[in-house]
């Protein structure tokens, strides 16, 4: 156990050098991602309050 802990290092990150055009391209692809996350939480949502809707009826 003590030779992992050893091991373990930290580090900071202090800069990323990234062009303008990457970053666009980093930021278009993380929002087409987020789509269908977006969509589990909405059809989460919805089930959630239909069942308080019936429960509270």
């Amino acid at each position: 156990m003590s030779t992992e802990r050893e091991a373990v290092q930290r580090v900071i990150i202090t800069d990323i050098r990234m062009s303008f055009g990457s970053m666009v391209v980093f930021m278009v692809k993380w929002a087409i991602a987020s789509v269908p996350a977006v969509l589990i939480l909405l059809v989460l949502g919805s089930l959630f309050t239909g069942l308080l809707h019936a429960i509270l009826r």
